[in-house]
């Protein structure tokens, strides 16, 4: 599939391989692996807007129902066996008792559909345990291994090999003929791959930070999601050849 802009493919799902698994970077922010019937999501922060009106910082209320229709959606066009929540499910401990009743009977309704999986993050240790579903700390099926947070290798360390991971929130803008056109991504560089955050209020991290380069040292390729659509990019038409070739920036 040619872009609409830049280089690469552009679509309702991106085929991506890690480990050797063919997976598919979908444009609503999930990753979907057709194998195995599974669907990851990332951070998804359910009651992030109530956790701010409480320090003070007004937000409109709606985040958890949005979260919940974009995550619904993707489960009925789906259907997936089983689906995995990376950790930072919800904001923060105390956010289960915030959720509407409408909007919990919603989450009930998801995790009685699927065999539902929900990864420890470092917003919630423990999901409200009420909700249902299993907590795990992390996540090994095939050549895959699922955790909230990648691990940080020292410099010269192998990558770890088949990791899937969220907590960093991943984002990017390239370059056009027109403007700068940014927006979440997918980032990986076929051992590893971060997923972008899939709820409604959250931001994001540059791949170009430090902290995301330590992750991906060398070249690495993209899935920038913009205007419910996918654009895969190599990292030398993010960083350019010299940066993306050295690992520098």
């Amino acid at each position: 599939m040619n872009a609409r802009f830049g280089t690469g493919s552009t679509g309702d799902q991106t085929s991506l391989t890690v480990n050797g698994a063919m997976v598919l970077a979908d444009a609503s922010g999930a990753l979907y692996w057709p194998d195995r019937g599974l669907l990851v999501v990332a951070d998804l922060h359910l009651e992030k807007g109530t956790a701010f009106a409480g320090r003070g910082t007004l937000l409109p209320p709606y985040d958890t129902a949005a979260t919940l229709t974009r995550l619904e959606a993707v489960c009925r066009r789906l259907a997936p066996r089983r689906v995995l929540c990376l950790g930072d499910s919800f904001h923060d401990r105390r956010a289960g008792a915030r959720v509407s009743a409408d909007d919990g009977r919603r989450l009930a309704a998801l995790i009685q559909a699927h065999e539902w999986l929900w990864v420890v993050g470092n917003h919630d240790p423990a999901p409200p345990p009420d909700w249902g579903g299993r907590v795990v700390d992390d996540w090994v099926e095939g050549p895959l291994v699922f955790r909230h947070e990648a691990q940080n290798t020292a410099p010269g360390d192998l990558t770890p090999a088949g990791e899937i991971s969220g907590h960093y929130h991943p984002k990017a803008s390239v370059p056009t003929r027109a403007r700068r056109v940014g927006g979440r991504c997918f980032i990986t560089d076929g051992n590893r791959l971060v997923l972008p955050a899939f709820g409604a209020y959250t931001g994001g991290l540059d791949v170009r930070e430090a902290a995301l380069r330590r992750l991906f040292p060398g070249a690495f390729s993209i899935v920038l999601l913009h205007r419910d659509r996918g654009y895969a990019f190599h990292s030398t038409h993010i960083l350019g050849a010299d940066l993306a070739d050295t690992g520098t920036y």
